[in-house]
């Protein structure tokens, strides 16, 4: 008997900076666009699976993460919330937990610390600790040899860090899922990098979230099948109202992926 077909899932991440919802293009160019907290709610009722939550700059700030605006998201929601952005100990998961975040996503400070991963697992879960990837391209090296590099701080810092390498790292230490954001396709709209969050999806055996460049529903199909993602993130396609939460789901399912539906 084989394991059954798990669902695949549409999450979409709200990007926070000093508040207010903001969408970049490969991290660069940063425009505030609306009150997370609205289209949380919006989101939620048109059926979204998971929600995605990150200060954008609490890493590079150097500061905790805002708590006030999750308590509000988390008022707002009744689906799994994955928050991230300034997580640096045990003591900052239990407060965001707390807060109303059922997941918390460790990226900047994991990467320095890596026992970081091990101890929020113990302490709340391995199936509440993510580990978030922000991946650039780059020549392949003795350093890099799938020429898939580690950036943290926002896409600031590189770090000389094997993204498949640090991929199953992540998993032994004890994470229950990774998100894979390539900078290179982040906010371009123009699909997903495939190859990447295929390489690393057959890497690990916890579910792969992939993240960066959805634009149009056959993006989320590709990466669901081709990518061998467990999920897709959006943000900019529902940000900006170009498509709703339920014509997604709706498009997949139609193309025969199991999908949970909310009708």
């Amino acid at each position: 008997m084989g394991w059954p077909v798990l669902s695949k899932r549409v999450i979409a991440c709200l990007d926070v900076r000093d508040g207010n919802l903001a969408k970049s293009v490969k991290f660069v160019d940063t425009q505030d666009i609306g009150d997370p907290v609205e289209k949380a709610k919006e989101y939620y009722l048109d059926g979204l699976d998971e929600l995605v939550f990150y200060d954008i700059t609490a890493s590079s700030d150097k500061r905790n993460i805002m708590l006030d605006v999750v308590e509000a998201v988390a008022n707002q929601v009744f689906i799994p919330l994955s928050v991230g952005g300034g997580i640096r100990s045990v003591s900052d998961a239990t407060d965001l937990r707390l807060a109303g975040a059922e997941k918390i996503n460790v990226n900047s400070a994991a990467v320095q610390r890596p026992e970081l991963i091990s101890e929020c697992a113990q302490a709340i879960g391995d199936q509440n600790v993510v580990l978030s990837m922000d991946v650039l391209k780059v020549p392949v090296s003795d350093e890099i040899p799938s020429g898939y590099e580690i950036v943290i701080n926002g896409g600031r810092q590189a770090m000389g860090l094997d993204a498949l390498a640090w991929a199953r790292r992540g998993e032994q230490l004890g994470a229950g899922e990774l998100v894979v954001n390539s900078i290179d396709a982040d906010g371009t709209k123009a699909g997903y990098e495939l190859t990447l969050t295929r390489r690393i999806a057959e890497a690990v055996r916890i579910p792969v979230i992939a993240s960066g460049g959805a634009g149009l529903p056959e993006h989320l199909y590709d990466v669901l099948t081709d990518g061998k993602a467990d999920a897709a993130l959006v943000a900019s396609m529902v940000h900006y109202g170009e498509y709703r939460v339920s014509e997604l789901k709706q498009n997949l399912h139609k193309r025969g992926l199991k999908i949970r539906m909310s009708w």
